[in-house]
């Protein structure tokens, strides 16, 4: 499995610290954030948030459940789900949070009201959800059986729809009804996306870069961001830049192994987290590009589009790296062990980052 590929990268990966030149001043650092740590279940993996309802939803994969934390008390609710969830998202619109199984092959729909559940079958090795709010429609990428299962949130009502090999990735242009699905299927320059009209289910295949790992759209320009982890052999990576009016793409250079990627629509900033231990910030205007130093093995990257600050969260060093959108400058701070997924809250400012290695969330408040 690919997860398993990249893991295993991170014991080669050597984090070194950039030295201050003499007599160079000391950028501002950014305000560091207070911190809560919220138990949850065994191994959580994922995390979403409803900002409507101030919930956050944790996905835990070893003990097949999701706690549910309040994020005015930071009082939590267990809810159990199929075995192994592993990806969560959330239909603000409709408080209905969906969480998929790759072990047993479904989907847990929880309604954010009464945390009643409902299971909906999917493919093979569900690995990926997505949600399109405006039409109420839900997408979930099966590693296993190469297809996506739509979902009609009305209904629960099922369509199967064909992709590449492989699919782990998916993410939703609301604004255009346009689906896009990351095949991963390869160490070699052979990846593609899956792009579903969200109106008929109809596809179009576009070529991107090797092992691609992971997908974010900007709904207002219409660019979609495809992260590709390795092209001919690891320890190099570049982000698939896809318009997503033509399809046409332009490649760009990123650090090594990325793993992540984020967009601040107000800023058209893109962030892509590098497993080298450093953070590729993208002018989506230009697709030039400015390195920001970062911990070791950054996992995870969210964004606050109201403050314009960045969260990443770095696996290895234990910690979320924040980055100011506005000048680059960074503060670190302590988390969990193995923090492995990282949620914001824009409406209350509150970060929620899942630490796989010690079961629990640290919440940050700035």
């Amino acid at each position: 499995m690919k997860k398993l590929c990249i893991t295993l990268l991170f014991s080669a990966l050597l984090c070194g610290c950039n030295a201050t030149k003499q007599g160079a001043s000391m950028p501002a650092p950014t305000p560091t954030p207070a911190t809560a740590t919220v138990a949850a279940g065994t191994y959580p993996c994922a995390v979403a948030v409803n900002s409507v309802t101030n919930h956050a939803y944790v996905a835990n994969e070893n003990s097949n459940n999701v706690t549910v934390i309040d994020g005015t008390t930071n009082n939590t609710t267990t809810v159990a789900t199929g075995t192994g969830p592993s990806a969560v998202a959330v239909n603000p619109n409709t408080n209905q949070i969906y969480v998929a199984n790759s072990g047993s092959n479904n989907l847990t729909v929880i309604d954010g009201a009464t945390n009643n559940t409902t299971t909906v079958a999917t493919g093979t090795g569900p690995s990926a959800v997505a949600v399109n709010p405006n039409t109420n429609q839900i997408y979930v990428a099966n590693f296993n059986s190469n297809n996506v299962t739509v979902i009609d949130g009305a209904t629960n009502n099922t369509t199967t729809v064909a992709t590449g090999t492989g699919p782990d990735a998916v993410a939703v242009n609301s604004a255009t009804n346009q689906i896009y699905v990351v095949n991963g299927n390869g160490l070699a320059n052979s990846g593609n996306v899956t792009v579903i009209d969200g109106a008929t289910n109809n596809t179009t295949t576009v070529a991107v870069g090797g092992y691609p790992y992971a997908v974010a759209a900007n709904p207002t320009t219409n660019q979609i961001y495809v992260v590709n982890s390795c092209l001919d052999v690891c320890f190099s990576g570049s982000v698939t830049v896809i318009d997503g009016a033509t399809n046409n793409t332009t490649t760009v250079a990123t650090g090594n192994t990325p793993l992540a990627v984020a967009v601040n629509p107000n800023t058209n900033q893109i962030y892509v987290a590098n497993a080298s231990g450093n953070v590729t910030v993208i002018d989506g205007a230009t697709n030039n590009t400015t390195t920001v130093a970062d911990g070791g093995a950054p996992w995870a990257v969210a964004v606050n589009p109201n403050t314009n600050q960045i969260y990443v969260a770095n696996f290895n060093s234990n910690n979320v790296t924040v980055i100011d959108g506005a000048t680059n400058n960074t503060t670190t701070v302590a988390t969990g062990t193995g923090p492995r997924a990282v949620a914001v809250n824009p409406n209350t400012n509150q970060i929620y980052v899942a630490n796989t290695n010690s079961n629990n969330v640290t919440v940050l408040t700035p």
